[in-house]
């Protein structure tokens, strides 16, 4: 399916507009995935018999059609989740939103400043889609500049600041940026807000 784009002028109602589309794919998911619950079955369970025929206590048609919009709808939930990482960092950095080629040449003034040693899953850091490796280029509005010691206490006061609210967050994987959606939340079954282990780094 795709998503479009919203057309309102500030980075900020662009970032409420495509949370709003965000909710209402991710309500759409799990009324596909009840769909599934119903027939007692998952993406992957078996609608054959082990003779081979279609399963007669499964609504085949019903699993078939929920199977192919949740996978349909969760390559429109990573599109506009990266939509809206995008959307946070012209918040933080209006300078970003001017050009996608200010937003290159920024990507290359950025240096690594930490580094992601342990992702916990189910976790925030994990729903968020952060890595095991992955550097940490810009969190939230910190860059490297940020930081005039191996502390990461900016990093700590930002996630706490920042409680239950989308920050934007850019990595270094395999060479290649990638800009992820991060909300810090209490509760979600593990230690702290982020449910990942993130250590200082350095270049030199």
């Amino acid at each position: 399916m795709g998503f479009t784009l919203p057309s309102a002028d500030s980075p900020a109602e662009k970032v409420r507009a495509l949370m709003s589309q965000k909710q209402n794919i991710e309500a759409e998911i799990e009324a596909n995935i009840t769909i599934l619950k119903a027939n007692n079955c998952d993406l992957k369970t078996p609608l054959v018999d082990p003779d081979g025929f279609p399963r007669a206590d499964i609504d085949i048609y019903a699993v078939r059609g929920a199977r192919v919009r949740i996978i349909e709808l969760r390559n429109d939930l990573k599109d506009v989740m990266d939509a809206i990482g995008r959307g946070l960092e012209a918040v933080y950095d209006p300078s970003l939103a001017s050009s996608s080629t200010n937003k290159d040449d920024a990507s290359e003034a950025l240096k690594p400043f930490a580094k992601v040693d342990g992702v916990a899953p189910g976790s925030p850091a994990a729903d968020a889609g952060l890595k095991r490796e992955d550097l940490v280029v810009k969190f939230a509005q910190l860059t490297h500049k940020s930081f005039t010691s191996s502390s990461l206490q900016p990093l700590a006061e930002v996630v706490t600041e920042n409680e239950n609210s989308n920050i934007a967050i850019r990595v270094l994987r395999e060479g290649q940026t990638v800009i992820l959606t991060l909300m810090p939340r209490k509760g979600w079954g593990g230690r702290g807000m982020l449910g990942c282990h993130i250590v200082p780094y350095s270049s030199t």
